[in-house]
């Protein structure tokens, strides 16, 4: 769903951060290599820095840590499905993927003490919390991400209220052809993250709570009555042009880049494209609309599989997620390369980037993804009913669009 970067300059500061960390670690290494495998994996964006803090710890421990480059986005899926000679020990993964992975039996509950808690907001732990009865904590988050509203200050005012969001972004689009209103990003097969700040605006959300605070896979928000009693607006929005699912990802980067489009909606992986676009830029929340337009929180991190359990390295595993990712240190290191705000608080203390910030700013207020099983049965109907409300011609009316994507939400997970 969202594009993974580094950038030369960041690998620079990585190096300088890990100079710290790092000592005497090819000798520490050499030394280790008879003990005990623990395998990580990692994508190919953060394999450089994970390697390099794994080598650290191992060398302290006696253990060789094997880190193993794997498509983000095919790790959860993947890992159900490995031969245990090739399954990791701990795995680099998403917060929302933890209903899924504890209830197939795949990630292991991690033990962090109280002082470690402390060094986290309640949210990002909660995030990676599952349990029907009760939560238990499965990994350890390290970074931070959501997406912002982009405003391309040389040619609009930096909107304070939706109604002149709307009224900028529209007088813009009308000034030149080929001009748009808000660029985000859909197209053919919809996106129901970067639609969500419209879709909470209006009213919607994903699930409820039940009265132990835990998500209620039953109480679908999807075409709530709150959200349907505003739903006429995102038909104004299409009739006017303001947003259109016609647009995808390179599209709506392409047009603001060229100033094409004065809004753009993205996240801080485009941070490094903003930084030397040359563009005089600012990134706020999407204003509210009749309620708060907050964004998808994203919450990323480390969990220990099942398998390093039967590789006996289980202990070393949660030594490494639990005792050495959750540090200031490493996260800082991370967050050097990944673009991505820290989880750990000391560790965001000391990471200067103005973007970032901005970006970080953004997300108050925002909603951590659902992370149980059945939030899978949401995205794509969800995507589709905003596609087929934004499309332009011959658009569904967006109260039947998204009844209709709630009643397919809720025979899918029946």
């Amino acid at each position: 769903m969202r594009a993974r970067r580094t950038t030369a300059l960041l690998v620079v500061a990585l190096a300088a951060v890990l100079a710290v960390l790092a000592g005497s670690v090819k000798s520490a290494v050499a030394s280790s290599k008879a003990g005990p495998t623990v395998t990580i994996w990692a994508d190919q964006d953060r394999k450089a820095a994970v390697t390099q803090l794994a080598n650290t710890w191992a060398a302290a421990r006696g253990a060789t840590a094997n880190v193993v480059v794997h498509d983000f986005g095919k790790i959860r899926d993947d890992l159900g499905t490995v031969a245990a000679a090739d399954a990791p020990d701990v795995i680099m993964g998403a917060h929302d993927w933890t209903g899924q992975l504890a209830a197939n039996g795949l990630v292991q509950p991690i033990i962090l003490s109280a002082a470690a808690k402390k060094n986290f907001p309640a949210y990002t732990l909660n995030a990676f919390s599952y349990g029907t009865a009760v939560k238990k904590l499965y990994g350890v988050p390290t970074q931070i991400e959501n997406i912002g509203l982009v405003v391309n200050t040389k040619l609009v005012k930096i909107p304070t209220t939706f109604a002149q969001l709307e009224s900028e972004a529209i007088a813009f689009k009308k000034k030149k052809a080929g001009n748009l209103g808000i660029a985000v990003q859909q197209g053919t097969n919809g996106d129901a993250y970067h639609m969500y700040p419209f879709f909470s605006g209006v009213g919607g959300y994903i699930f409820g709570l039940n009265k132990a605070g835990n998500l209620d896979a039953s109480d679908i928000g999807v075409a709530n009555a709150n959200f349907l009693k505003d739903a006429s607006v995102i038909d104004r929005w299409n009739k006017e042009g303001l947003i259109n699912s016609k647009l995808d990802a390179s599209t709506a980067q392409n047009a603001f880049l060229k100033g094409q489009a004065a809004f753009w909606v993205t996240g801080p992986w485009n941070s490094d494209t903003l930084k030397q676009s040359g563009l005089s830029f600012k990134i706020i929340q999407v204003p509210k609309i009749a309620y708060p337009s907050v964004p998808f929180l994203g919450v990323q991190g480390f969990l220990v599989t099942k398998y390093a359990a039967t590789h006996n390295v289980e202990s070393l595993a949660q030594d490494f997620v639990a005792n050495y990712i959750s540090t200031a240190d490493t996260q800082s290191a991370l967050a050097a390369v990944s673009g991505r705000y820290p989880a750990n608080i000391a560790a965001g203390k000391l990471f200067k980037d103005p973007v970032l910030a901005q970006f970080g700013k953004a997300g108050t207020g925002g909603v951590p993804m659902p992370n149980i099983p059945q939030m899978g049965s949401v995205w794509t109907d969800l995507g589709q009913a905003w596609v087929r409300s934004t499309k332009g011609a011959g658009a569904a009316k967006a109260s039947a669009s998204f009844k209709a994507a709630q009643r397919a939400i809720a025979d899918k997970i029946g």
